[in-house]
């Protein structure tokens, strides 16, 4: 069954399946950008095209969500799947879904590294976040929304909330929290952790490991600037990314006014 690793874009969702492929897909929780492939995103166009489904045709797509994940789930073991897609009543189903990991970042922050990431004005980046977005395969909805959404499985009792601030600042802590829950999904009695897996995994899914392997290497999931043509860093600035003086005060301030609720809940006001 499929674990959900879902968050709104630049949000940690990269770092937290860095962090599970390192632990699960690896002999001794050393890390390289191949083992991120072993969890793939959802939806993502190839899996439809093989099935023969028209990707630009939106409502074929999600018709055949939960068609994809009964084929994904035939081999019976835990799948880890991404997504930025907000939850929806055609997205998934608790045949398909054994539990949910949302993580969550100051959306101050997430206006900063996703105007990077996309080669975005803030202004620009400020209206996708408050209006929503889809583009017929993932359903983000505004930034909200996507956060709200997948409370649902809260009374199922298959949900973890992870706030990207936890995770830099303490991820041994957080990792193991991931780690109790998805053991606990599957209802095990007891947790056992491969100690030197766990030591490797934090130590090599560092921020400051992640910024060095992509210098090194490159990552397959950064983009290019479509004006220059060089690649945008994926990994720039992560935990030092400060909104407090980097970002308008308009900005700030439109940003507060549309998620206040949900920024106060989060304790980001």
């Amino acid at each position: 069954m499929i674990v959900w690793l879902a968050s709104y874009p630049k949000s940690g969702n990269t770092f937290v399946r860095s962090m599970l492929a390192s632990y699960f897909f690896s002999k001794d929780g050393s890390y390289d950008f191949s083992l991120i492939k072993n969890i793939k995103q959802f939806p993502h166009g190839g899996l439809f095209q093989k099935l023969g489904i028209d990707i630009s045709n939106q409502s074929e797509v999600i018709k055949n969500y939960i068609k994809v994940q009964d084929i994904i789930n035939k081999s019976g073991s835990i799948q880890f799947l991404k997504t930025h897609s907000f939850f929806f009543d055609q997205f998934t189903n608790l045949k398909n879904t054994l539990g949910v990991i949302y993580i969550v970042r100051d959306p101050r922050n997430v206006i900063i590294s996703f105007s990077n990431f996309m080669n975005f004005s803030t202004e620009k980046t400020l209206k996708l976040m408050i209006k929503g977005k889809g583009d017929g395969l993932t359903w983000m909805e505004n930034w909200s929304s996507n956060y709200n959404s997948w409370k649902i499985f809260k009374k199922y009792q298959k949900y973890l909330l992870i706030k990207y601030e936890d995770l830099i600042e303490k991820p041994d802590k957080i990792f193991l929290e991931i780690l109790q829950f998805i053991h606990k999904l599957q209802n095990k009695s007891k947790i056992i952790i491969d100690e030197n897996k766990f030591k490797n995994t934090i130590k090599s899914t560092s921020f400051s490991n992640l910024q060095k392997l992509e210098k090194e290497k490159g990552f397959p999931e950064a983009h290019k600037d479509q004006n220059t043509g060089k690649i945008i860093p994926f990994f720039s600035l992560g935990s030092k990314r400060d909104w407090t003086k980097s970002l308008d005060e308009n900005i700030i301030f439109e940003l507060e006014k549309n998620f206040n609720q949900e920024m106060k809940e989060l304790g980001y006001l």
